[in-house]
């Protein structure tokens, strides 16, 4: 992995670019090399908070190396990314939790400070297994990678089973014999779940204890956000 900075909006940003080399393909949701594909590298790249260009693609294609590849926008912090391996599972992760989110929430509700701000703490996971899955056990791993986030968030104390910006990227090599199965119970998909909660959790830990709640009172009233991990009630 090659952490790099750039100036861009007033700010100083960073950006991570993990290379894979030829013979890697991955299964992703970010804008960029989407869905199951070639790709030689992940880019993870930070932005400003209040980011508001309308066209990210063409922005994330200026920063990227040329060939195939996956690239991720976040408006956390980049240089703080966590990584964690198992079994020869390696991942990196940036985690921001501004605003977490549930999955399911009721209809017409917002999340508070959601819509005025794009990308406003967002969790970028890049996972990179070293034998070959079929597509299945690709969307398997997927699964896994997001059933692991939400189990180290709800274990540090967040309210939410992500952001709503959240992208992964599962990559692995596209020769030799494929794997079957990518779930938490599968060899593979074990692998892949603890690293992932490794990382993320590692991450959700600093989040909390930054000043990140204060703004809505002290850092009592932060603890008492973090500490509330009751999902939304939905009406049927």
């Amino acid at each position: 992995m090659r952490l790099s900075h750039r100036e861009e909006d007033g700010a100083r940003l960073a950006s991570l670019l993990w290379e894979f080399g030829p013979g890697w393909r991955a299964i992703s949701s970010a804008m960029v090399g989407g869905g199951i594909g070639p790709a030689a590298w992940a880019l993870n790249a930070q932005v400003v908070g209040g980011y508001s260009r309308m066209d990210p693609v063409d922005h994330l294609l200026e920063l990227a190396p040329p060939g195939p590849g996956v690239g991720m926008l976040t408006a956390a912090s980049v240089e703080h990314f966590t990584r964690a391996d198992d079994g020869g599972v390696e991942v990196m992760a940036t985690v921001g939790l501004r605003v977490p989110t549930w999955a399911a929430a009721p209809e017409g509700v917002p999340d508070p400070e959601l819509a005025p701000v794009y990308l406003p703490g967002t969790i970028n996971i890049v996972v990179a297994v070293p034998v070959a899955m079929s597509d299945a056990a690709l969307v398997n791993a997927v699964m896994t990678v997001t059933e692991a986030k939400t189990q180290a968030l709800l274990e540090v104390g967040f309210p939410g089973t992500g952001t709503a910006s959240d992208a992964v990227c599962v990559a692995v090599p596209d020769h030799g014999p494929e794997e079957l199965f990518g779930g938490p119970r599968s060899t593979w998909g074990a692998r892949v779940a603890r690293a992932v909660h490794t990382a993320v959790r590692e991450g959700a830990q600093r989040w909390a204890k930054r000043d990140v709640f204060t703004t809505r009172g002290d850092e009592g009233a932060a603890s008492a956000v973090c500490a509330t991990a009751s999902p939304p009630t939905l009406e049927r």
